[in-house]
């Protein structure tokens, strides 16, 4: 039995999508067409389509836009030929892509647009990012944001915004991973990552121009259970300087409640840098993010207190996992000596998760002050949020208390 669940895994579906696919909009004499071929690789003579769809045994196909243009309103689709992940070049295959892989690599992709004025590395995993992270060198931003989740990390897609070189081609060989994503590797990378047998390893050229990206629009799909279809324009964060972003101001029982302050500069950095990351997370989410660095991810619950609860608990456990390993290449979990346990327990307290300092980033507004008091009581210093809730001013009152800056985006960025 356990053979054949692993055999599973290395099951490799012909699928019977066409070669061709036409999507039209059709308004009164109106048609506007988009065409798509299917994406293939020669992989060891033999063309491949995708490995499987989100499970083994589930028929799955890319396709890639080739031709057409749709326009609705003032609003048009990226142009046909300009390809980012569904135009990649594999360079090692191992086992070749399936449908979760491309679609983390993707999500990676859909971050990592906004961030091109320093070495930049994002990991995500099941869709969604573990570890983001801004530096120095591109060495730097990969190990910050695989420590900044060590175990989530585990298996994931890599995607960097600059040219790899050996030094960061060896720390990311130091880690399990699935995809490695990047513009290009350097001479004598792809030697370091054939070590790695089944990595798939993608070159996207077009990496080097993801500014052009910024703000553009595609048409998303999402199919229902009868066949049904809800068509929408893909989403763009409208705050992306700090101009964008404006005071946090309501009215409430005959009276104006404002920010006492607004973020300093680096507080205002990491609040762009978590917003814009906010972007690539599913919902409802809440983040924080400390010196460009993500710190805590919370993802996908059905509450804003209880998902800034998860992502302050994971900031913890990650903490602690992240010293035992710099101390003794051991996973917290497990290590046996209680003494070492309690030496990350009392630091990672006093620390608390690595929170005081950082900033809580928020996809929509907080329907009550419980929220932004999770944060406030772990230490941080800034808030964004869209704003909008009737008890804003709760919000801003709490975080007046303990003189904590609040900014509102005006825009939510919901993600399912």
């Amino acid at each position: 039995m356990a053979e054949d669940l692993k055999k599973m895994y290395r099951t490799i579906m012909d699928d019977h999508f066409p070669p061709k696919m036409e999507i039209s909009f059709v308004d009164r004499d109106r048609r506007q067409t988009l065409f798509y071929e299917k994406v293939t690789w020669t992989i060891d003579a033999v063309q491949k389509g995708l490995r499987y769809g989100e499970n083994p045994g589930q028929e799955a196909a890319l396709y890639r836009m080739v031709n057409g243009n749709l326009v609705l309103g003032e609003t048009e689709t990226i142009q046909p030929g300009h390809y980012l992940a569904s135009d990649i070049a594999l360079l090692q295959s191992g086992k070749h892509p399936g449908k979760t892989n491309l679609t983390d690599a993707d999500n990676s992709l859909n971050i990592l647009r906004y961030f091109t004025d320093r070495p930049t590395a994002v990991i995500v995993k099941h869709n969604n990012p573990c570890g983001v992270a801004q530096a120095e060198t591109l060495e730097q931003a990969y190990v910050k944001a695989n420590l900044a989740d060590r175990v989530a990390a585990f298996g994931g897609c890599i995607a960097v915004n600059r040219s790899v070189d050996k030094t960061a081609a060896e720390a990311i060989c130091g880690q399990y991973a699935e995809v490695v994503v990047a513009p290009d590797f350097e001479p004598g990378v792809m030697d370091i990552f054939s070590r790695k047998k089944n990595l798939r390893v993608i070159r996207i050229g077009n990496i080097s121009r993801l500014q052009d990206f910024v703000g553009k629009r595609c048409v998303e799909f999402k199919s229902l259970i009868d066949g049904g279809i809800i068509a929408q324009w893909s989403f763009v964060p409208q705050a992306r300087t700090r101009a964008d972003l404006k005071p946090a101001r309501c009215e409430a029982n005959g009276k104006v409640y404002q920010t006492n302050r607004m973020p300093t500069d680096s507080e205002a950095e990491d609040l762009l840098f978590g917003w814009l990351v906010e972007s690539g997370v599913t919902s409802n989410s809440v983040l924080y993010v400390k010196d460009l660095v993500t710190v805590g991810i919370g993802t996908g619950e059905q509450d804003r207190v209880g998902v800034a609860e998860i992502a302050r608990d994971k900031a913890y456990r990650k903490l602690a996992d992240r010293y035992s390993f710099e101390a003794w290449q051991t996973a917290y979990n497990d290590l046996k000596d209680p003494h070492r346990k309690a030496e990350i327990d009392v630091r990672v307290a006093a620390e608390k998760g690595g929170l005081i300092g950082a900033s809580m980033v928020s996809d929509a507004f907080f329907p009550f002050r419980d929220g932004v008091d999770v944060g406030i009581r772990e230490g941080i210093t800034a808030v964004v949020q869209p704003g909008g809730s009737n008890n804003d001013y709760q919000s801003i009152e709490a975080c007046n208390a303990s003189d904590v800056a609040m900014v509102y985006t005006g825009q939510r960025s919901f993600r399912h």
